[in-house]
């Protein structure tokens, strides 16, 4: 463990225990109570406070995003917003939406995981599950594509539906506004204007993405990169889409990520613009370890298994948690994530 300079305030010594107990038993297999354990980082005023590594991984190992990559792709509309190749209240330039009710569905609307579209997200039931047709099965040469083709089962704007399947639609949507902005096509298109106009301006070298055979990036689920450099993602987003003292995301663009969609999801948790809000938007708020959600002030990037990014601004405060933990146990991890938080004083 690496633990940075003590500033004022910072509960050193109860870090210390959170990460001994998360990196001990708690943390040594799939079924202890956080799960494996395979990495956990803070960034504390843009320094790197403390960190650890599970058995399996180091500093240098870099590790799966799973539905983290869907708040890369968020950035990654942002950068095309900002060039004006994309529009968020014009309806979604898909071309097999162009006539016919799915013409109704917006970039905004994709964004807030509002858009109608039918989607199963269901990581066990191969039977009924989309997203597991999508990523291995029938759907996995072209993810956006098979997701575009489901039915309309609401209005757009109306119903909340956690979907993979749209991020990849609007990952889609990204690539072809890459090669209508002359940037060529294809994987090597994407993995060109991510890496120059978002990986190497972080830093994070580690990072790679993963295209199906139809050359869209899997937004919804392939992103790698070491624990460092997802702290250095979430650092973009705490210091408001400016890095180096200019602009990388449009003016209000985290602003953007952090408002609600109109009606509450599941598990007590809001959303935002492909990012969970942990902060004062929820109502009712969920309690972590004693603290309501409005006192954490944040919001995380979040993936299967309990991957997460939580910034938390009002802390100048990142932290990162890689790992593998079965759905029914991301309640300890959160609450752990909780108590990390609760360790760094507010600014």
């Amino acid at each position: 463990m690496i633990a940075g300079s003590d500033v004022t305030g910072i509960d050193s010594t109860r870090i210390t225990e959170l990460f001994n107990h998360g990196f001990g038993p708690a943390g040594q297999s799939e079924d202890a109570p956080l799960g494996l354990q395979l990495a956990a980082a803070t960034l504390h005023q843009g320094t790197v406070h403390t960190e650890r590594y599970g058995q399996t991984a180091d500093a240098a190992t870099a590790l799966i995003s799973w539905s983290m990559a869907k708040s890369v792709v968020h950035a990654m509309v942002g950068l095309l917003v900002t060039d004006g190749l994309l529009d968020l209240a014009a309806p979604a330039p898909v071309p097999e939406w162009a006539s016919g009710p799915k013409g109704e569905i917006t970039l905004q609307h994709l964004l807030n995981m509002n858009s109608g579209l039918e989607f199963v997200e269901d990581y066990v039931d191969g039977e009924v599950s989309h997203v597991i047709q999508m990523l291995f099965g029938d759907g996995k040469a072209d993810t956006a594509g098979y997701a575009a083709a489901l039915p309309l089962i609401h209005q757009p704007g109306e119903v909340f539906n956690y979907s993979s399947g749209t991020t990849n639609i609007v990952s889609a949507i990204c690539g072809r506004a890459i090669e209508s902005g002359g940037g060529g096509t294809g994987p090597d298109a994407v993995n060109r204007f991510l890496s120059e106009r978002l990986f190497q301006p972080l830093g994070m070298s580690s990072a790679t993405i993963t295209c199906d055979d139809a050359g869209t990036f899997i937004g919804s689920s392939f992103v790698d990169a070491t624990a460092r450099d997802f702290l250095a993602f979430g650092q973009l987003y705490l210091q408001d889409g400016v890095w180096d003292g200019a602009p990388l995301l449009p003016d209000g663009w985290v602003a953007h990520a952090r408002t609600p969609v109109v009606s509450p999801v599941p598990e007590g948790h809001w959303y935002g613009a492909h990012w969970w809000l942990w902060d004062h938007n929820c109502d009712p708020a969920p309690e972590y370890a004693g603290m309501k959600c409005a006192d954490l002030n944040g919001f995380a990037a979040q993936g299967y298994e309990g991957q997460f990014i939580v910034v938390v601004p009002d802390r100048d405060l990142v932290v990162v948690r890689l790992g593998k933990t079965p759905r029914e146990q991301q309640l300890e991890v959160r609450t752990w994530l909780a108590e990390i938080i609760r360790c760094y004083p507010r600014s």
